[in-house]
């Protein structure tokens, strides 16, 4: 935990004023926008290896590079989009994870004429409902859990990719899925 003048936050919240802006404002807020759930599963599979900061700063960039995040507009891409997508210095160029993107739409696409949305395919692996983790040290988080294990698992099963366990954890704990403030943070409450 960190307190700062006016707020305890989770410890993590503290590295810039964006990632402080990110925690009390987004992170574990129960999202039901499938455009909004696609761009965080991009996203975190964007953010493997690296700092969710590196993310977050690039986010606009990612936003404009890849139509807003539709599922629609980028299962379209094709290979001239991949070359301008990997010149695009504003954003993570990296070959298997924008090759994912485009795959990751298409399979996005298919489950919401299967389920009618993504949210509801997405909320099925809680019930619905988000999880309190009632956490009280930033190292009583887990990497993943067995809901996130389901998650990747089936999400690997209808074609997705960079969604291995923890990547899903991070996107359940990123939109809400899971309430994984610490205790004492000013927000845990909140989500509660």
């Amino acid at each position: 935990m960190a307190a700062t003048a006016d707020r305890i936050r989770c410890s993590w919240a503290l590295g810039s004023a964006l990632m402080t802006t990110y925690h009390d404002e987004e992170w574990g807020v129960p999202c039901h926008d499938d455009r909004t759930l696609f761009e965080f599963l991009i996203l975190e599979g964007m953010q493997a290896g690296l700092s969710w900061d590196t993310v977050l700063r690039k986010r606009d960039n990612f936003r404009a590079a890849f139509d807003g995040f539709d599922p629609r507009k980028v299962a379209r891409y094709g290979a001239a989009d991949i070359r301008r997508l990997m010149r695009d210095e504003g954003i993570i160029r990296n070959r298997a994870k924008i090759d994912a993107a485009i795959g990751n739409a298409k399979a996005c696409l298919q489950v919401q004429g299967e389920f009618g949305s993504f949210d509801r395919f997405i909320w099925q692996f809680v019930d619905g409902r988000p999880l309190q983790g009632r956490r009280r040290r930033l190292q009583d988080i887990p990497a993943n859990t067995d809901d996130s294990v389901a998650m990747s698992k089936e999400l690997r099963r209808r074609g997705f990719r960079f969604v291995g366990p923890t990547i899903c954890y991070a996107f359940m704990q990123a939109v809400g899925l899971v309430n994984d403030h610490l205790v004492d943070c000013f927000r845990c409450r909140r989500l509660s």
